[in-house]
């Protein structure tokens, strides 16, 4: 039975307990931190015997999460040396090389090599695909002295459920064996090695923990047994005697379950098992699952490689970062990042990090995995879609992978992805006639609610401000035109004419709420005008919202307000990847020439850009991590992105080198930052031009960005382009009939001969004229088709400088709105 931290261990459960215990000093430690974002490599073994995904980094195992992907339980777990007068310890005194074992395959060579020459150490790691279990086969080698002048330490820190705080750690044997133990929050971990430690010590961070003993005496001098309800740490000197004139490694294992004994079994268990065992099954999963993938690579081979890629085949790494995102326990419920944006400096208010579901990231990874030939792992995501869905249509702005909003902004074109993935899932083969239909009403609910709330989203893709947003336009009319095909297939006319009715309102308007004319940007790039990055949401009809303002987040000492004018940023390209707009439409050219003026930036590797001027997310000038405010880095996806455009655009060369730039962002694990540096060398901070920046690393975006863009160039087509507005808008010009008004969208405008459409979340009774009220017409809305009560005015008999009144009463009850509303005919 198990026990409730902070208790005792009774003798019935520990047999093999020391009996005089000896408590930690120090109690609770100092507050908890994570540690660095910047990983070299993560892992899991794709088996659903194993719930455990590891992450590495500076030559060590950082978090390991635990039963769920969203679950991290250890900040870290690294090897000390130690010699009479000699103190160092792995991740901070040694130079680090990473090899993976095997191409496609996330198991991990780590060499550590001495910054005195002193040792090096080489460790392989792979998670047991058995049990719940990471194992790191160890071999020590002194590189001066003898192996008997040193001793070796392993030190874990436990951060059990995403908390370092209120953890619990002690000593005691299981089945005679001396382990080491953590529990938190009803999960449990224990720490073994195949050969008995020599020396075993858990104490509170800061204070009497492995660290502060090792550092000062240079061996382990304390002892303690217990340490109950803090920040802890668990420390156990390795016996290296025995290796010998073979040189044998030892095994470390750190096991997990809901109890010390569950945790403590399948460690044992996993060492009597053996590292060649379970690297051999690790392996043959990752193989396996391989194989089945489009042989991208290959194409790949035949192009030259960015300098210092040669190392990496990058699209299995792709690849593999995308699959090892996955949770098996909530199947297609794949995370942003197994990281935690400047973790060094979060602690446990900040119990998200990256290991959270972004529905946006989310289709983008299965957008990726399609792309990949990997059909079945997409269509799981439709599955945890559906599930994660609220019952108003939308999803949450991020959530826990049992769908718990953490977050809770709404985001326009977080409802409008899914549909396109359902549309794009049938495209590719994921999905048959009778498996779209499976999703219909997923979908219906998701075009509902773009209907009854759009065209405005309350928040951008950035997750910072409302407005017109060309990036989530974009998205949502190709959505509602792809729910509209799925409409119509299963019998709902009536939808899907509404939803196409709308598409092509939003479309039309798109210049008139974010295309300016004569701004600063605009000035300083030589252009007539560009592509907004958001139109202010205003209230007032007779403001554009261009005109209006806008508030950046982030900002550091300062008024965030901007005119909506003054801000640009690459997501206007979205109305060309999403087929809205030409490549060589003379406003996206311009818009173009704008944000290379403003936003793009040179790379050792090549160019990349900014999200938009004024962004305030990411390192300050001198380095400091991100704390709310700072400035905003580079992101390689925009450059995956732009190497879309590129593509659409007919210049395939131009698009084949920002690929290699792409790949020459990566680290040296070959992994894709969220953001990367670009000031000046920083060493201290470990920050250099282009390289990765203290943000989430790896960002599955950026790799889903990336295997897309390698299907797109070997296809020489951009594969996620919904062919919809394709066809309707740039083959076929389709322009509304009618002009939409609704309560949150205002048009004061029209142009002559159209009709006014009034579109409305509730019946009404609107009274209109069309003669300034010299005589007026009481008319009611249709009934409701997907959630929305639609009016059309006969307007087109309008010549210019007419004007259409109107005011309506709700029949829900709210009475008479009480003021009248114009649209003037231009």
């Amino acid at each position: 039975m198990p026990y409730a931290p902070g208790a005792a261990a009774p003798n019935t459960t520990a047999p093999n307990a020391v009996a005089s215990s000896t408590v930690a000093p120090g109690a609770p430690g100092i507050a908890p931190r994570w540690t660095s974002s910047d990983k070299d490599g993560v892992g899991v073994a794709l088996s659903p015997l194993s719930r455990v995904w590891f992450t590495l980094s500076h030559g060590i195992l950082n978090e390991i999460y635990h039963p769920r992907v969203d679950q991290a339980c250890t900040r870290d777990c690294g090897l000390l040396v130690a010699a009479p007068g000699f103190f160092s310890e792995e991740k901070r005194d040694a130079t680090h090389a990473l090899a993976r074992l095997a191409d496609g395959v996330p198991a991990f060579r780590l060499t550590n090599r001495c910054h005195e020459g002193r040792y090096e150490i080489v460790k392989e790691i792979v998670s047991d695909p058995r049990r719940d279990v990471v194992l790191q086969r160890v071999r020590f080698t002194p590189l001066a002295g003898e192996r008997s002048d040193y001793g070796v330490y392993v030190l874990l820190a436990p951060h059990l459920v995403n908390a370092g705080s209120r953890n619990t750690a002690w000593l005691t044997h299981f089945k005679g064996e001396p382990m080491l133990f953590a529990e938190g929050a009803g999960t449990a971990l224990a720490l073994a090695a195949s050969r008995p430690w020599r020396a075993r010590s858990v104490g509170f961070v800061g204070a009497s923990d492995g660290w502060q003993d090792v550092s000062r005496h240079h061996r382990m001098a304390w002892c303690h047994d217990r340490a109950e309800d803090g920040n802890v740490a668990l420390t156990a000197q390795l016996d290296l005697a025995g290796e010998g004139a073979t040189d044998e490694p030892l095994v470390i294992a750190i096991g997990f379950g809901r109890t010390w004994s569950e945790a403590a079994f399948r460690a044992r268990a996993s060492l009597q098992g053996g590292f060649d065992a379970a690297l051999a099954g690790y392996a043959a999963g990752w193989h396996g699952w391989q194989a089945g993938l489009r042989p991208l690579d290959r194409w790949r081979a035949s192009l030259d490689r960015a300098p210092g890629s040669e190392r990496h085949n990058t699209y299995r790494i792709s690849t593999s970062v995308l699959r090892a995102h996955d949770s098996p326990a909530f199947p297609g419920g794949f995370i942003a990042s197994l990281s935690i944006p400047w973790g060094a400096s979060k602690g446990d208010d900040d119990l998200g990090g990256y290991h959270l579901v972004w529905p946006r990231d989310l289709v983008q990874t299965a957008g990726a995995l399609l792309a990949a030939g990997a059909p079945a792992d997409a269509r799981r995501v439709l599955d945890w879609l559906a599930a994660a869905q609220e019952s108003d249509g939308h999803w949450p702005q991020n959530s826990w992978l049992d769908g718990t909003p953490y977050w809770h902004g709404i985001q326009l074109d977080e409802s409008a992805f899914p549909v396109l993935l359902v549309d794009l899932a049938r495209r590719e083969g994921a999905l048959d006639a009778a498996g779209a239909r499976h999703f219909w009403p997923m979908v219906r609910r998701a075009a509902e609610f773009m209907l009854r709330n759009g065209p405005v989203t309350a928040q951008d893709r950035w997750e910072e401000d409302a407005g017109y947003s060309p990036y989530t336009l974009a998205v949502a009319v190709a959505a509602l035109l792809a729910a509209a095909d799925l409409a119509e297939a299963v019998g709902e006319a009536d939808a899907a004419a509404l939803l196409r009715d709308s598409a092509d309102g939003w479309n039309d308007r798109i210049e008139e709420w974010c295309w300016v004319e004569g701004s600063a940007p605009a000035r300083r790039a030589g252009v007539r005008g560009h592509y907004v990055r958001i139109g202010a949401a205003d209230e007032l009809d007779a403001l554009s919202p261009v005109a209006g303002e806008i508030v950046l987040r982030n900002q550091e000492g300062g008024d965030g307000r901007r005119l909506a004018a003054d801000v640009v940023s690459p997501d206007a390209l979205a109305l060309v990847r999403f087929g809205l707009r030409a490549a060589d439409d003379p406003r996206i050219r311009d818009t173009v020439a704008v944000i290379d003026r403003e936003l793009r930036a040179e790379t050792p590797a090549g160019p990349c850009w900014r999200r938009y001027n004024g962004d305030g997310y990411g390192e300050h000038a001198d380095g400091r991590p991100f704390d709310g405010s700072g400035v905003g880095r580079l992101w390689p996806l925009l450059t995956g992105e732009r190497a879309h455009h590129a593509l659409a655009a007919g210049r395939r060369e131009e698009a084949e080198a920002l690929l290699a730039t792409l790949e020459g962002l990566v680290s040296d694990g070959g992994l894709l930052p969220e953001q990367v540096w670009d000031g000046p060398a920083l060493p201290e901070r470990e920050l250099f031009p282009g390289r990765p920046a203290g943000s989430a690393m790896p960002l599955v975006w950026a790799h889903a960005e990336h295997v897309k863009l390698l299907r797109s160039l070997a296809e020489e087509r951009v594969f996620d382009m919904p062919p919809q507005t394709v066809e309707r808008y740039l083959r076929r010009g389709v322009r509304p009939g009618s002009v939409t008004w609704r309560r949150d969208s205002r048009a004061v405008t029209m142009p002559a001969g159209r009709r006014l459409r009034l579109e409305l979340t509730e019946p009404a009774l609107v009274h209109w004229s069309l003669d300034g009220w010299a005589s007026a017409t009481d008319s009611r809305t249709g009934p409701p088709v997907l959630g929305v009560h639609v009016l059309e005015l006969p307007t087109e008999a309008l010549a210019a400088g007419g004007r259409v009144l109107f005011t309506f009463l709700l029949l829900n009850g709210q009475g008479w709105i009480g003021v009248d509303h114009g649209v003037r005919v231009v």
